[in-house]
C-alpha cells in the first residue's frame, strides 16, 4: 500500500535529538510525524502538524506521488514583539508518500481537525479480496476459495 524509501529518516529524527536540541544549529527542522494504517477498504494516513493553519496546508498528487506541504509560521508578529524563547521550529514542512497501485489517488479525503490532518485514501477495487470459484473435473462440484 505506502511505500518507505527514506531509510535514514531515522537517523536523522536521532542526530536532531542529540545535537539540534542542546546546540540550537540544525537547521533541517523536524519531520512530521505520521501515522497510517488500513481500515476497511480505505487507507488512512494521519500527520501531526499543531500550530498550523489549515489555509497553510498544501496536498499534491502526482502519479503515485502524495506530497504535503505545511508552513508554521510566527504566532506574534508586529513591531511591539520581541521574542524571548524562540524553541517550535517554524518554516515549510514536507513529506512525501509513494503510494502504490493498489489505491484510488483521484478520490482522496482530507480532513484537519485540533492539529491532525487525517487523509483517507480508497483501496482500489483489484486490491479487495475476493472469491474465486474453482471447478472439479467432473464439472459437478464447485468450491469457492477467498484469495
Amino acid at each position: 500500500m505506502l511505500m518507505r524509501t527514506d531509510p535514514f529518516r531515522e537517523f536523522d529524527r536521532l542526530t536532531q535529538q542529540l545535537f539540534g536540541a542542546t546546540t540550537g544549529t540544525w537547521s533541517k527542522p523536524a519531520a512530521m510525524p505520521m501515522d497510517a494504517y488500513r481500515s476497511g477498504d480505505e487507507f488512512v494516513v494521519c500527520f501531526d502538524l499543531p500550530g498550523i493553519e489549515p489555509d497553510a496546508i498544501e496536498l499534491d498528487v502526482e502519479r503515485n506521488v502524495l506530497t504535503v506541504k505545511a508552513e508554521r509560521r510566527p504566532a506574534a508578529t508586529g513591531d511591539n514583539v520581541q521574542m524571548q524563547i524562540a524553541e517550535r521550529p517554524l518554516g515549510v514542512f514536507s513529506r512525501q508518500l509513494f503510494l502504490g497501485d493498489t489505491l484510488v489517488t483521484d478520490d482522496i479525503k482530507a480532513d484537519y481537525d485540533a492539529g491532525v490532518l487525517t487523509l483517507r485514501i480508497p483501496i482500489a477495487e483489484k486490491a479487495k479480496p475476493r472469491r474465486i470459484a474453482i471447478g472439479s473435473g467432473s464439472g459437478t462440484q464447485r468450491t469457492e476459495i477467498e484469495a
